[in-house]
């Protein structure tokens, strides 16, 4: 048993909930960032930015206080947010190689080349920055606490490890589905990913190695992303 997985002491119920609780959260955030859009216009012109901010912290904010109160027990370290004791470099290394591999499986799965929608929100050098910090810090930050650190262990405990490391690449799989329209193969790719991330989250005990490998896969894109819209 690795460190991290006697400390799941909640239950489906409880998955459930935060999966539950994503939709009033969104809806609040999205209604809390047009409201500081009114303020100026740096605030309009990042509101969507401000409003997956806003959600982040309502939605994790409620795991905290759902499993804190329920529970009363350590919540990040039992999320699996703790120092791995080995293969936190190896993770690091593992991702710009695991984004390459992605690369490569969509060139033969004959993957559409699809624009994302969130190029949308790119005004300028500052939309770069915050695409940049959503993207390889705020996104596998987050993606690794949900799917990783509070849904996997629980479908580990139900249905065993590699099963559990896939259910909890499903919905992360689905997550993203609506941003490159539905695309089969890309949803497969990101499936993939997602169940090497729960296989690294899984060897080192720790949601922070796999959110570091999570980091670096994305870095990866992002820097490709930069280099095919650089203007020299």
């Amino acid at each position: 048993m690795n460190p991290g997985e006697h400390e799941t002491f909640w239950s489906w119920n409880d998955v459930l909930l935060f999966a539950g609780l994503a939709l009033p959260c969104l809806l609040l955030s999205a209604l809390l960032a047009q409201a500081l859009g009114t303020l100026g216009p740096v605030l309009k012109s990042t509101k969507e930015w401000t409003s997956m901010l806003v959600f982040y912290v309502m939605w994790f904010g409620a795991l905290y206080a759902v499993l804190k109160t329920r529970y009363d027990r350590p919540v990040w370290a039992s999320l699996g947010w703790i120092w791995p004791r080995r293969g936190l470099i190896a993770s690091m290394a593992i991702g710009p190689m695991l984004a390459m591999t992605i690369g490569i499986l969509g060139v033969l799965l004959h993957t559409p080349q699809k624009d994302m929608p969130i190029e949308k929100l790119l005004n300028g050098p500052f939309g770069m920055v915050l695409f940049g910090v959503f993207s390889i810090v705020l996104g596998p930050v987050t993606e690794e606490l949900a799917f990783r650190g509070f849904l996997m262990p629980v479908a580990i405990r139900s249905f065993g490890v590699w099963p559990g490391i896939v259910i909890a690449a499903l919905p992360f799989a689905i997550l993203h589905g609506p941003e490159y329209g539905w695309t089969w193969q890309y949803v497969v790719l990101i499936g993939f990913a997602g169940a090497l991330f729960g296989a690294v989250r899984h060897y080192t005990g720790s949601t922070l190695a796999s959110a570091a490998m999570h980091s670096t896969y994305n870095l990866t894109f992002f820097a490709a992303f930069v280099a095919g819209h650089a203007k020299f």
